[in-house]
């Protein structure tokens, strides 16, 4: 059977119907579908319709029935409020681009205290037909709203595994979102065979947990990292300090490195409660044994103080945009690279 989460298959929308009068419309609403060829399953108050036939759907319901009591949801999402549900057909540009694989690499330098080129961080753009770029919060917010996260993530993920050779054996940060994986064993097998078949060394390839949501099962994303261990991939903790990326987080999953977060990195020369933040994890990280990184780095002044603190690995502007091509170099780079 295809994995939904691996191909944009056309969606299937779950419609809830509350309320007494909506309940009792559900048998026209169904005898109105068979009419139309319409595709749909029916359990109760809902009724499972193919996008297909979701405007001919929701025709009826804002001419038979109260529409705030009608709600929707795809896949294991939550159930939406009806009138939301514009959003998720006008995103559907995301399934045509991640069929057409439209995800360019980008290529950012990671370096050390003495600015020689360690790795560098492969992430993913887009563009428009007009050549614009499609900022990445709106590529993967499109891709939630149509159930598609997992899809993009894959794509993301093997794009920057299969432009890894123009590296030659650095270390390659690739980013990945814990949340959008159900099972390891099934979901992140494409990666580990794409790397295998390209003789790739595993320990090359370092996984950034991205999450940008509470990791309630942690045990499950305990089993990911396992996976990626088990294989000989290393594994990185991303934004720490922000959002749901905490110290007792970077504790419970020891990661191989650790990133400091850029709203701690930018400005911490002259701010003395960044610096008490970026000490906090500096000390967390060497507790349990992982590499410290800060990222978002601007300022040469930012760049001494976080060396002088004890951070190894550095990332950011002063040492090099996102770019389509790496910087080819181990040595330390020279004033015109930066």
């Amino acid at each position: 059977m295809t994995c939904t989460s691996c191909f944009p298959h056309h969606l299937r929308f779950e419609l809830l119907f509350e309320g007494v009068d909506n309940k009792a419309m559900i048998p026209l609403l169904l005898q109105h579908m068979k009419r139309q060829n319409g595709s749909y399953d029916h359990r109760e108050n809902v009724v499972i319709v193919e996008e297909a036939f979701i405007l001919d759907l929701l025709d009826f319901c804002g001419e038979h029935m109260n529409s705030a009591y009608i709600y929707y949801r795809l896949g294991k999402q939550e159930w939406q409020e009806l009138h939301t549900i514009s959003s998720v057909l006008e995103a559907n540009w995301i399934d045509q681009l991640i069929v057409e694989k439209r995800i360019t690499p980008y290529f950012q330098p990671i370096v050390d205290g003495e600015q020689t080129l360690f790795a560098h961080e492969v992430l993913s753009r887009s563009f428009r037909e007009d050549g614009s770029l499609i900022p990445s919060g709106e590529l993967f917010t499109s891709a939630k709203k149509r159930n598609r996260l997992f899809a993009l993530d894959k794509l993301c993920r093997l794009t920057a595994v299969a432009h890894s050779p123009v590296l030659r054996n650095q270390k390659v940060f690739i980013n990945f979102l814990p949340t959008s994986i159900y099972s390891p064993e099934h979901c992140l097998q494409t990666t580990l065979e794409l790397a295998h078949r390209m003789q790739a060394n595993p320990a090359t390839f370092v996984f950034e947990v991205v999450e940008s949501e509470k990791v309630d099962d942690l045990e499950h994303l305990k089993t990911i990292l396992r996976f990626y261990r088990q294989h000989g991939f290393e594994y990185a903790l991303d934004d720490v300090g922000a959002g749901y990326s905490t110290i007792e987080l970077l504790r419970e999953l020891q990661p191989t490195y650790m990133k400091l977060d850029m709203k701690y990195v930018r400005g911490i020369s002259d701010n003395p409660q960044h610096q008490e933040m970026a000490a906090t994890m500096l000390e967390a990280a060497q507790e349990i044994g992982s590499i410290p990184l800060a990222e978002g780095i601007e300022e040469e002044r930012d760049f001494l103080f976080l060396k002088r603190l004890g951070f190894q690995l550095f990332q950011g502007f002063l040492f090099g945009k996102p770019a389509p091509s790496p910087i080819g170099r181990t040595t330390p780079l020279t004033e015109k690279q930066i």
